[in-house]
């Protein structure tokens, strides 16, 4: 084992913030892990971190080696991926983690794309709604719909991602349809429990509503509150991407089509604190590629939506 080896592990146990989490990440046992820290700290004379049965904490000497490694690891990986440009053929191990339901919609055939073009890449996909610690979790990318705030994150747009007021016609023919957003206070809400419960429509005249309710319905998955709407159930605030096909087929109608809804992005995050590999950078660069400014699914409803 070299002592560039040696770094990369230092690295991850750092990151990880345990020795036992970073063999996991690593795919080694743990004692592999601590032979190879010790290995380290006697080949630099000194010790690199205090390990105790709960934490581990960085020397004075660890954090500057830890900051010294991050740049030479980050040169490495400069070098091999200029000494691999000729040839667009990735391998090693990704780690990706994806929103739920945007990830069973969409990304099965964009990953089933992606392999076929880098088969020697081994991809491990976790699949929550859930805000991953990227760091800690040994996660090379996450895809987040939200506005970002978490500034140790280095991030790029991948798609917008635009929403709707939908509901079925058969709820509309019995309820009424609303033409005003203070219409809606009289109808029945399924509501996203992940995100407040009050709602942001611009007008025609760009005139700004807010909409605070009581839900009928609250749930985590917007699958769940898109069925619950094509049963007539209430009126759903949906991600396009979640409720396009519904609509295309009639089972859901769009209601205050001229409103618009605040848009967010999906975006891709990664760790600001490491150095970007190749294959998640041609990841992030595919994903952005295949969905672009105006998703299939947003092309699907242009004429469904009055704007």
């Amino acid at each position: 084992m070299g002592q560039l080896e040696e770094m990369q592990v230092f690295v991850r146990v750092v990151e990880a913030g345990s020795i036992s989490r970073a063999a996991e990440q690593l795919g080694v046992a743990k004692s592999v892990v601590s032979r190879r820290l010790s290995a380290l700290e006697q080949r630099l004379g000194g010790s690199l971190m205090q390990r105790t049965t709960r934490r581990l904490s960085l020397s004075e000497t660890g954090q500057q080696f830890y900051q010294r490694s991050l740049g030479i690891l980050a040169e490495v990986e400069q070098l091999n991926q200029d000494a691999h440009n000729q040839k667009q053929t990735l391998s090693g191990s990704l780690h990706i983690a994806v929103p739920l339901s945007f990830g069973l919609s969409h990304l099965n055939s964009a990953f089933d794309a992606f392999m076929r073009l880098h088969p020697e890449l081994k991809l491990k996909i976790s699949l929550s709604d859930s805000q991953h610690n990227l760091v800690a979790e040994g996660i090379d990318i996450a895809l987040r719909i939200a506005e970002l705030k978490d500034s140790s994150l280095r991030a790029k747009k991948i798609t917008p991602i635009n929403f709707v007021l939908v509901a079925a016609p058969n709820y509309l023919a019995k309820h009424g349809e609303p033409k005003h957003p203070q219409d809606l206070k009289q109808h029945q809400i399924l509501h996203y429990s992940l995100s407040p419960p009050h709602w942001q429509l611009t007008g025609p005249d760009k005139q700004i509503h807010q909409l605070h309710y009581q839900a009928h319905v609250s749930a985590n998955n917007g699958d769940l509150l898109r069925d619950l709407a094509i049963a007539g159930h209430g009126i759903a605030y949906a991600p396009t991407f979640i409720a396009w096909r519904a609509i295309t087929t009639g089972e859901l109608s769009v209601v205050l089509a001229d409103y618009q809804l605040s848009p967010l992005h999906a975006w891709a995050v990664y760790p600001n604190t490491r150095y970007l590999p190749q294959r998640s950078r041609v990841m992030i660069d595919f994903l952005a590629q295949r969905f672009g400014l105006n998703p299939y699914w947003d092309q699907a409803l242009s004429r469904y939506l009055q704007r």
